[in-house]
């Protein structure tokens, strides 16, 4: 599946990343670099394969925004090395609003109304060795802050549609912050969410890069990106675009490139 483009403008490109597919992989194995390499660069990206070249195959491809596998939505990659040096600077000053939707299936007491506003604070460690993360007390040495904005959007059949704004970038962060409040997303079992119908390994859960918001390198003008929500079991019966209209689940950090 090639990754539909959403925007590509002054060195960004962004696409609409599928479920299951990560955004970058070892050699042999598909990802949506590959992909939109072999969009980009056609003839140019095999022959440079073929000849074993790894670094930048056919033509310049930045990839200073990542997704989990699991996880659909709009991703950030950069065409030129100016624009990836810009992206890269403005998630560093924390310039770029991310705002993604979830599906929380709650197996605890906690149960937010629609329109409900929160914000969740806590300290997370990557596992050693284990491709997972933890919350620990604010005082343990390995525990980074994590923070998250968010609101409910719409209840259906039990289950609640997050808009979630992640204020840092911690690894599994919204998946870790929700499970941790009772609010396990829909098809994660990696962090007691109802597992979907489907191998491990393919298996998507119900959080979704709804949308991104991030400064043009050339103009310095703000641009939005949106990105639908994509077919399948988890996302059935929810409104195609729930958050169109509404405002960021938090405080805006954004502040111009320019400052």
């Amino acid at each position: 599946m090639i990754p539909e483009v959403l925007h590509h403008c002054s060195g960004v490109l962004a696409v609409s990343k599928p479920a299951g597919l990560p955004t970058q992989a070892v050699a042999g194995l598909a990802s949506v670099e590959v992909l939109v390499r072999r969009q980009l660069f056609g003839a140019a990206f095999a022959a440079a394969v073929a000849a074993g070249r790894s670094r930048h195959p056919g033509g310049f491809l930045g990839v200073p925004h990542r997704l989990d596998r699991l996880v659909s939505g709009v991703l950030l990659l950069a065409t030129s090395p100016r624009a990836a040096r810009q992206l890269s600077r403005q998630f560093e000053r924390r310039q770029i609003e991310k705002t993604y939707l979830a599906v929380a299936d709650p197996v605890g007491a906690w149960r937010p109304a629609v329109g409900e506003a929160f914000r969740w604070r806590d300290a997370i460690r990557k596992i050693p060795e284990q491709p997972r993360a933890e919350i620990v007390s604010a005082g343990d040495p390995g525990g980074r802050e994590a923070v998250t904005s968010g609101r409910v959007i719409a209840v259906r059949d039990g289950k609640l549609l997050l808009q979630l704004q992640p204020l840092t970038g911690r690894m599994h962060q919204l998946r870790l912050q929700a499970a941790a409040r009772g609010l396990p997303l829909l098809g994660d079992s990696h962090y007691g969410g109802a597992a979907a119908a489907a191998a491990a390994s393919e298996r998507p859960i119900a959080l979704h890069a709804w949308a991104i918001d991030f400064f043009d390198p050339d103009t310095g003008e703000p641009v939005s990106c949106r990105c639908p929500l994509p077919p399948g079991p988890l996302w059935s019966g929810w409104p195609v675009y729930p958050a169109e209209g509404l405002s960021p689940a938090g405080i805006s950090t954004r502040s111009s490139p320019r400052s």
